[in-house]
């Protein structure tokens, strides 16, 4: 090997302790109390690097004889059987996909040339870490992965809520994902990230430090699937009729807008309805409701990814919308819910590897793993070769191979031909140049070695890019959730170095974490090769509530009805939510309901101690001034109106309620509304939630 290639091999910046860990002398080995043996494959040969899948140059693709990648990836996919190791706690729906502006030129795609044309589509969202019996408020990336049935075959776009991702190469899939999950000597905690071992690896792999912000953002925590983001991660290419490329990157808009909820109102709801995700998306679809998305391109050429200021193939950066300004091609309708859970949802399989004819991958380190890993994963959860044959992942064009047998074989293979080239039979598939797949012919040049490109050293700028792109209230959300969750690690170490890890994001942003986890002294920013950029501009794009549509279309309201309640102002609400498109349901002591003032019975959606507040995104409480007493007593009054007080949600009441009102602690502000005009509460409370209520409700760090 040339001595310029030597150096080169393994060149990745992690912090400086695993850097030393890594050749068995560094303060980790004196900390575990000992030397650690070599990393060896399962035959015993050492590794020499963990950290980097072999590829041919610094840009280019993974190799297949990438032995060890393979073997810890696919001994990774075999781990759990029959629950998907990651994203298994997924709901699914049906729908269509409508194109509306065609990229004719751009792609050879037919998903993408005909304007007006219905592809249908079954898209499954999850979360990450949990198992199937988690509860769906984790605060967890969600992922958002849709199988458009085209014309041309299956094309699988698996995506997430969240643009960038934790790693950028394939090889620390299988080592992030350990780290996240229960630990293993005592199999917890479930669905969550607060704990030693997830935060032990985040602190000594700089390149997470980007999606960090973004997982202690809102957008880990989002109010339904229907109002999040999706996004396809990767940079992938287009291509046209000549063979010419085009990069892509993918993004999904919900027509409803972003909303999240708050921290303590995820933990109450998951107590609640841990279901609270699924029985929105399957009642939304039975009501008529249907969830709709635009879907989005970011288009660019080999010249804008050069002078880009960071590198287009590495999955823990974006490119912001300011820069390179979306493009609206179409829009997605969920409109039938499942028969089957098991059947369909359960038995989705998506693969990165499944895509048609004018859509082609990139050289993206982590999408190549990807690429291979989810058959391999598959092929383990289903029992064998033959699950595209599952009615859900069936392609709905016609399929003609010579794949033969195998576990579970359904179709009726008929012929003695199964092999090509061959002449005894006339009607065997061929393969066809013309239509068929054909790869971009990208350049490649460069030695075979296990490298981390010098472009993507940068780990700290677009973390302070973005934390800096949102809104003040968002701002001390992500700070609230560092400390969250770095108070549940109980290796001091760990808090110390990640929070050092924060200090080359911002030195700011770092001693408010500091701050509410109690540490002492000055901070020394952990060691690095590259620091953050000052001069990024703001994104504004990236923050929920800097974009929030003001409207209740698609949220719920809540009414808290007592004996004696004003049966006319239940029935006034509900007029005019309805008008505004929310759901609308009433809460009483009793699930029988409540005597109205007129002696007229106001039927109740659900009882009080079933029905909390966390359930809906604006209340109004509706009681009589001897229900009010009454409810002084009980508990699950006050806590129904102090939680949705505490969680800044606009609270609508009469004058009757006030006594119940000053019992759980509300005073006056923009977000309290005393009367009985519908129109003005409702009116309110699709401004959004009364953020400046927020300090004076909880610790700002």
């Amino acid at each position: 090997m040339p001595e310029k290639n030597r150096a080169r091999q393994g060149k990745h910046e992690v912090s400086r302790e695993f850097t030393e860990s890594t050749g068995h002398a560094g303060e980790l080995h004196q900390q575990a109390g000992g030397k650690h043996p070599p990393l060896t494959t399962q035959t015993g040969a050492i590794v020499a690097d963990d950290e980097n899948s072999l590829r041919g140059g610094e840009r280019g693709p993974t190799l297949l004889e990438d032995h060890i990648l393979v073997e810890k990836i696919q001994h990774f996919d075999h781990e759990r059987i029959p629950e998907r190791i990651v994203h298994a706690r997924g709901f699914g729906a049906h729908g269509n996909f409508k194109l509306t502006s065609s990229l004719k030129g751009i792609s050879r795609a037919a998903i993408f040339n005909e304007v007006g044309v219905e592809t249908p589509v079954f898209v499954r969202f999850s979360t990450v870490a949990g198992n199937k019996g988690s509860s769906d408020l984790a605060r967890d990336v969600r992922g958002f992965a849709t199988k458009f049935y085209t014309r041309e075959g299956n094309w699988d776009l698996v995506g997430n809520n969240i643009p960038v991702f934790f790693i950028q190469d394939a090889m620390k899939f299988p080592d992030l994902i350990h780290s996240v999950k229960q630990e293993p000597d005592r199999g917890f905690p479930q669905a969550g990230s607060a704990h030693d071992t997830f935060w032990d690896f985040a602190s000594l792999m700089p390149e997470s430090t980007h999606m960090l912000m973004w997982a202690m953002s809102d957008r880990a925590i989002p109010r339904s699937f229907r109002m999040m983001e999706g996004f396809g991660v990767h940079t992938y290419r287009l291509v046209d009729e000549d063979g010419k490329s085009t990069f892509v990157k993918f993004h999904w808009r919900p027509k409803l807008g972003m909303q999240s909820v708050v921290w303590d109102e995820a933990l109450k709801l998951n107590g609640a309805d841990p279901d609270f995700h699924r029985r929105d998306l399957w009642n939304a679809i039975t009501e008529g409701n249907f969830p709709e998305w635009e879907f989005a391109v970011q288009l660019f050429d080999q010249a804008f990814a050069d002078k880009f200021d960071f590198d287009v193939l590495d999955a823990t950066k974006l490119i912001p919308e300011e820069i390179l300004p979306l493009r609206v091609i179409g829009r997605m309708v969920l409109n039938r819910n499942v028969e089957n859970f098991f059947a369909e949802t359960e038995q989705a399989a998506f693969c990165v590897r499944n895509i048609v004819p004018g859509i082609d991958f990139s050289n993206d380190p982590l999408l190549q793993g990807r690429i291979f890993s989810y058959k391999d994963t598959q092929l383990s959860r289903l029992g064998g070769p033959n699950f595209e044959q599952i009615p859900v992942n069936a392609a709905k064009c016609p399929v003609m191979h010579l794949q033969r047998d195998g576990h579970m074989q359904m179709n009726l293979q008929k012929g003695r031909v199964a092999y090509s080239p061959s002449s005894l039979q006339a009607d065997t598939p061929r393969q066809d140049p013309h239509r068929g797949q054909a790869s971009f012919a990208a350049p490649m040049e460069g030695d075979k070695l296990r490298v981390r490109a010098e472009s993507f050293a940068d780990h700290f700028s677009q973390a302070r890019q973005f934390f800096y792109s949102q809104t003040e209230v968002e701002q001390n959300h992500i700070v609230s959730a560092f400390v969250f969750e770095l108070s549940k690690v109980e290796t001091k170490a760990v808090r110390e170095r990640m929070v050092a890890q924060l200090a080359n994001v911002d030195p700011k942003i770092a001693k408010r974490v500091a701050n509410g986890l109690g540490l002492q002294g000055d901070i020394t920013p952990a060691a690095t090769t590259v620091k953050a950029r000052t001069n990024l501009s703001f994104s504004p794009a990236l923050s929920i509530l800097g974009n929030a549509k003001k409207t209740l279309e698609g949220r719920k309201v809540g009414c808290l009805v007592t004996d004696g309640s004003d049966a006319g102002v239940v029935q006034s609400l509900r007029a005019a939510a309805k008008k505004m498109k929310a759901g609308f349901a009433v809460v009483a002591p009793k699930v029988g309901g409540a005597a109205g003032a007129g002696g007229k019975l106001i039927e109740a959606d659900m009882q009080l101690a079933g029905g909390p507040s966390v359930l809906f995104d604006a209340v109004f409480v509706a009681v009589s001034a001897d229900g009010a007493k009454m409810l002084l007593k009980e508990a699950a009054a006050v806590g129904w109106v102090h939680d949705a007080y505490a969680h800044c949600k606009v609270i609508g009441a009469t004058a009757e309620a006030k006594a119940l009102l000053g019992a759980a602690g509300v005073t006056a502000d923009k977000g309290v509304v005393i009367g009985t005009d519908a129109n003005a509460f409702l009116g309110t409370a699709a401004n959004g939630r009364a953020w400046e209520r927020e300090a004076k409700v909880k610790t700002v760090y």
